[in-house]
């Protein structure tokens, strides 16, 4: 499936159901581009959902984490709506063990990683409002 947004390659992954309240709409599914991590719910994919841990080895491997973390840096793209969602999804990051700032600088890094954002400035305006 091809994203609508750079043309790159969009899958399904399911959204742990824990992590569901912490997203707009609380999506069972999201189809989710790979390359510039914009997402769409939906209700049921049509090919076996993929593993969150595949979009980058930045993402911290501890459980849901990494699906916390995917979602709350696709959620970036709009942080003044989002920011509720994304604090949500960061203290999940956190209790799992990982600092999201530090994985935000490594998925900044990550050559395979194209937002429609810069996820350095986003990264510094939610240490801003989280301090």
């Amino acid at each position: 499936m091809e994203c609508p947004e750079c043309g790159g390659e969009r899958s399904p992954f399911a959204v742990p159901s824990e992590l569901r309240v912490d997203l707009p709409n609380e999506p069972p599914f999201v189809l989710l581009c790979t390359r510039c991590l914009a997402f769409e719910p939906v209700a049921n994919p049509d090919t076996e959902p993929s593993n969150f841990d595949t979009i980058s080895d930045a993402l911290p491997d501890h459980g849901d984490s990494a699906a916390a973390m995917v979602l709350a840096t696709a959620l970036l793209s709009s942080l003044a709506l989002n920011r509720q969602h994304i604090d949500a999804l960061f203290d999940r990051v956190e209790a799992a063990g990982a600092d999201p700032l530090l994985v935000l600088d490594r998925l900044a890094d990550d050559p395979e990683i194209h937002p429609d954002f810069d996820i350095e400035s986003r990264r510094q305006q939610l240490l801003q409002l989280r301090d």
